[in-house]
């Protein structure tokens, strides 16, 4: 007898592909069918690799085509097993912030490397440069952003948002802050477990009126734990900075701090590292430097790590004192300083920019285990 191709075809649309609404036909799980009088070949492909799947889908093929098309056919199965088709990466699955363009956030993996100095003053040079502007204080433990903008004493006021009750962030030098220092009395410990925490920095995240902004810098902790996730948890992070001074030690705790941001499950790009106290110029010998804490470490591990080296920063007594008086140092005018944090700041907006020309938004991750994390799936 000889075999038609298409009774063949006609038969196999009764069967369920693996896996699928459809049946084979459809879903295109078949991809070939071949006949030669009573001999017929099935190319099908599955994305169920194990055996019982594979040997299921041959005896349904086999028996489908012996009682509908003919008893006596001559069968061959060829199984492909193919990875199913994931949904595109790094699309937006937490809840965004309307009107804010881009959320930065800037890390280290040791603390007392001058990151919230770093946040400080990356916030005010984008000010001055025209840019909406907003820091979130995510450093629970240790906020030091009201001191830095001399905004201690204030608190944020409510407002009403479209019939809801907001907070309004409090406001200086151009840049809109919310930390949980405004929350707390000066000489008060922050004594929360991690659940508290992150039902604070959610409330401060989505529960604020922080209006059209440019970009909103997250000043995190130091280290790689449960504050991390959370805000990651909660927010599709356009991308990461990395401060570290030059010495050994650090630099081992900002290649971890890296290593968060690229872990498969976390996949936030890491736009560059900031090289802080890289070097020490006495003010009566200005042609001098002095490496205190060790040459171009963070530049080398950048090097080594493949992403970008954003720029340097002197050891300066005036950035301390700035910073201690609630007036960062980059808005002083026409002093080296000055000129440092704009080229910092230029190569963090450069990459910020061309991150998202190349790359599609970040995901927002879920945490699943004490051990991990993966991607939501809403």
């Amino acid at each position: 007898m000889k075999i038609n191709k298409q009774d063949v075809l006609k038969a196999l649309e009764t069967i369920s592909a693996p896996g699928e609404g459809q049946n084979m036909v459809e879903s295109g799980a078949v991809t070939n069918v071949i006949t030669f009088g009573d001999e017929v070949v099935v190319d099908i492909t599955i994305a169920n690799p194990s055996l019982q799947a594979k040997k299921k889908t041959e005896v349904e093929i086999l028996q489908t085509i012996h009682r509908l098309v003919y008893e006596k056919a001559k069968i061959t199965v060829n199984i492909k097993v193919v990875a199913p088709t994931k949904s595109a990466p790094n699309v937006i699955k937490g809840k965004s912030i309307p009107g804010i363009q881009n959320i930065v956030a800037v890390a280290s993996g040791k603390g007392g490397v001058g990151k919230s100095t770093v946040t400080a003053n990356l916030a005010v040079t984008l000010a001055k440069m025209g840019f909406k502007v907003g820091i979130l204080d995510a450093d629970i433990y240790g906020p030091s952003i009201p001191i830095m903008f001399d905004v201690v004493n204030e608190k944020p006021l409510a407002v009403n948002v479209d019939g809801k009750s907001k907070m309004r962030p409090v406001e200086n030098y151009g840049v809109k802050i919310l930390s949980i220092g405004f929350f707390t009395k000066p000489d008060q410990a922050v004594v929360w477990r991690g659940p508290m925490a992150a039902k604070a920095l959610n409330q401060m995240i989505f529960d604020a009126a922080w209006g059209e902004l440019d970009f909103l810098l997250l000043d995190l902790p130091p280290g790689t734990g449960d504050i991390h996730l959370s805000i990651m948890q909660s927010l599709p992070i356009t991308g990461a900075v990395i401060v570290s001074t030059p010495q050994n030690v650090a630099l081992a705790d900002a290649k971890k701090g890296v290593a968060m941001f690229q872990q498969e499950s976390i996949n936030v790009p890491v736009l560059g590292i900031i090289e802080n106290m890289a070097y020490f110029t006495p003010e009566e010998l200005p042609e001098n430097k002095y490496y205190i804490f060790g040459k171009e470490g963070a530049k080398h591990l950048s090097e080594d790590l493949q992403v970008p080296f954003l720029g340097e920063l002197p050891l300066v007594q005036s950035i301390r004192e700035a910073g201690d008086i609630g007036h960062p140092a980059a808005l002083q005018t026409a002093t080296a300083l000055e000129q440092a944090f704009e080229k910092i700041t230029r190569n963090v907006v450069q990459e910020v920019v061309r991150r998202n020309d190349d790359l599609p938004p970040t995901e927002a991750v879920k945490i699943t285990t004490m051990a991990g994390c993966s991607a939501v799936k809403k």
